[in-house]
C-alpha cells in the first residue's frame, strides 16, 4: 500500500518530466504568394515596390535564389507544395474545373498524403487562410479533409479572380460579405470617362476579401499561440483582377507613367493600372508583417519557421492590365506564368528562422516545391515521418549552413498552355513545347528538345542543342522517364 502511495505521489513530476523531455517543435507560417515575380520583391532587386518586411525577413534569413514552384500555374504548383510529388507523378497536373457552371477545382484523392495530414500526426494543428484550389467543399479534396482544421477563404481559383466577392468559406460555412455581385471578367462600358474616377466605382465594395483572410490568420495565432501551428497562408495576391482598396493606392498614385486599361484584356478595368500592382504587393508585405509582429509580440519568434514564396511567375502583359514588364517581375528571365522557361517557374524564395538559419545567407542550391514536404519534416525533427518514394529532397541542411550535394535533377511538366517538358541537370536545362494542341489538333508536332546553359544564360536567349548532342540525350531520357500517365491530365505527345 505504501508503495502505492509513493507512485502516485511521484506521477504530477513524472509526468512534468515527460512533458520538458517531449520536444517543443517549431510553428511554421508559410505564405504562398499568387503570380508573384521573381522580381516583385526588394531583396530580389524590385526597385518600383516597396516590401520592407519581406526585405527584413530577408535580411534576417536566407534567399534562396534557385527556387522553382511547383508548376507553372496554380493549382498543379499547391499539389506538388502539399504532396512533395514533382508535376510528372503528382496527381493535380493542371488548372481545371472540377463540375461546369460550378466552384473548385479538381480534387485531390481521399487517401493523398499531404503535409498538413503529416504535420496532425505530429501534435499541429493546421489552418489555411486565402485560396485553396485543390477541391471543392463536398469533395475528397476540400482542405478539412486534406489535413486543415480551420480554413477560410476561397475554395475556387475562378472565384478569387474578385478581391470583392460576396462571400468566402469559413470552414464549411459560406460567410457573406458587404459587397455587391458583379463578374470579375468586363470590359469598360460603352460611354464610361475611363479618366473619371467614379466609373471604376463599379469594381469595389466595402469588404476586401484580403483584409478578412488577413483578420482570421491573426486569430489562428492568438487562439494556438500554446501549442505548436502550421500557418499555410496562400494569398490571391498579386493576381489579378487589379483591386486594392484606397489607402493603399493612393500610396502609389502619380508615382509612374499611367494609361488607364480599359478590361479589354480578360480582366476588371483599373484607372491606374501600374499604381494598382504595386499597392497589392505592398499591402501584402503590410498584411505580413502583421503576422510577423504578432508572432513576436506573443514571444514565438525563435520557434517559427516563416517561408515567403510563390505559386508561379508573373502573368504577361497581354493580361488583364499588368504590366510586368515594367516592372521587372520576371527579372532577367523569359517566359511568364504558363512557362516552364525560368520566367514562368522560378520564384523568389525567403526563409527565416531566428537562430537557427543565418541571418543574410543566400543559396543557390536548386530546390523546388516537391522538396518543401520532406525539408519541414526534418527541421521540426520529424524525419522519421518523411514517406518513402517521393521526388521530393531535403533541403534542411542548406537551410542551417550545412553542405550538401546537388540536386540530381529537377523535373516539371505542364499540359496546358500547349503542352510542356523541362528538366534541369546542373546547369544544363532542356525544355521541349508543343506536346498537348487542342482538342482540335489532328496531329501532335512536338517541338524538338532546346537545351540552354543556365550558368552562361540564365535568360535562355541561345538554344545549344545542335552543340551538345550528348546532353540532350541524357536529359532526353530524363523527359521520357520522368513522366508517368495521366487519364484526368493527359498529355497527348507522351501518353
Amino acid at each position: 500500500m505504501l508503495r502505492l502511495v509513493c507512485l502516485l505521489a511521484l506521477l504530477p513530476a513524472l509526468a512534468h518530466a515527460a512533458e520538458r523531455a517531449a520536444p517543443v517543435r517549431p510553428n511554421i507560417v508559410f505564405l504562398l504568394a499568387d503570380d508573384l515575380g521573381y522580381g516583385d520583391l526588394g531583396s530580389f532587386g524590385q526597385k518600383k515596390i516597396r516590401t520592407p518586411h519581406f526585405d527584413r525577413l530577408a535580411a534576417e534569413g536566407m534567399r534562396l535564389t534557385v527556387h522553382y514552384s511547383g508548376s507553372a500555374v496554380c493549382a498543379p504548383s499547391r499539389c506538388v507544395l502539399m504532396t512533395g510529388y514533382h508535376p510528372g507523378h503528382a496527381f493535380i497536373r493542371d488548372n481545371r474545373q472540377y463540375r461546369p457552371k460550378e466552384e473548385g477545382q479538381y480534387p485531390i484523392p481521399a487517401d493523398t498524403v499531404t503535409l498538413p495530414k503529416l504535420l496532425k500526426r505530429l501534435g499541429y494543428i493546421c489552418g489555411a487562410f486565402g485560396k485553396w484550389g485543390l477541391g471543392p467543399p463536398d469533395t475528397t479534396g476540400e482542405p478539412l479533409r486534406q489535413g486543415i482544421d480551420r480554413f477560410f477563404g476561397y475554395n475556387c481559383q475562378a472565384v478569387a479572380h474578385n478581391f470583392y466577392p460576396t462571400y468566402l468559406w469559413s470552414d464549411r460555412e459560406k460567410v457573406p460579405l458587404n459587397n455587391p455581385a458583379f463578374a470579375a471578367h468586363q470590359k469598360m462600358p460603352q460611354g464610361a470617362d475611363p479618366n473619371d474616377p467614379a466609373s471604376y466605382a463599379r469594381y469595389s465594395g466595402k469588404d476586401y476579401a484580403p483584409d478578412r483572410i488577413t483578420e482570421q490568420a491573426l486569430q489562428f495565432v492568438r487562439d494556438n499561440k500554446d501549442r505548436p501551428f502550421f500557418l499555410y497562408y496562400p494569398t490571391t495576391i498579386p493576381h489579378l483582377a487589379l483591386q486594392v482598396p484606397d489607402d493603399s493606392l493612393r500610396e502609389y498614385v502619380g508615382k509612374f507613367p499611367e494609361k488607364p486599361y480599359l478590361g479589354e484584356r480578360g480582366y476588371l478595368p483599373h484607372r491606374t493600372p501600374r499604381a494598382a500592382y504595386a499597392a497589392m504587393i505592398t499591402r501584402l508585405d503590410r498584411d505580413f508583417g502583421r503576422l510577423v509582429d504578432l508572432i513576436q509580440k506573443l514571444g514565438l519568434d525563435e520557434r517559427t519557421i516563416f517561408v515567403v514564396t510563390s505559386d508561379n511567375g508573373p502573368l504577361s502583359d497581354q493580361h488583364g492590365g499588368t504590366d510586368c514588364d515594367f516592372f521587372g517581375s520576371a527579372g532577367i528571365f523569359r517566359g511568364r506564368k504558363g512557362s516552364l522557361y525560368e520566367g514562368g517557374i522560378r520564384v523568389p524564395c525567403i526563409v527565416r528562422w531566428k537562430g537557427k538559419i543565418a541571418a543574410g545567407s543566400e543559396s543557390r542550391r536548386v530546390t523546388g516545391f516537391e522538396d518543401w514536404l520532406p525539408t519541414l519534416l526534418e527541421l521540426v525533427g520529424a524525419s522519421d515521418q518523411i514517406p518513402s518514394g517521393l521526388d521530393g529532397i531535403s533541403f534542411a541542411p542548406t537551410l542551417l549552413g550545412k553542405s550538401q550535394p546537388e540536386r540530381p535533377f529537377l523535373y516539371r511538366e505542364f499540359p496546358g498552355y500547349g503542352g510542356h517538358q523541362c528538366v534541369r541537370v546542373g546547369d544544363w536545362k532542356a525544355v521541349r513545347q508543343r506536346l498537348n494542341p487542342g482538342p482540335k489538333a489532328k496531329k501532335v508536332n512536338p517541338g524538338e528538345v532546346e537545351l540552354y546553359n543556365l550558368a552562361s544564360d540564365p535568360a535562355e536567349s541561345k538554344d545549344v542543342a545542335a552543340e551538345h548532342p550528348e546532353v540532350v540525350q541524357r536529359l532526353s531520357r530524363l523527359l521520357r522517364e520522368q513522366h508517368t500517365r495521366s487519364e484526368v491530365f493527359p498529355i497527348r505527345a507522351l501518353d
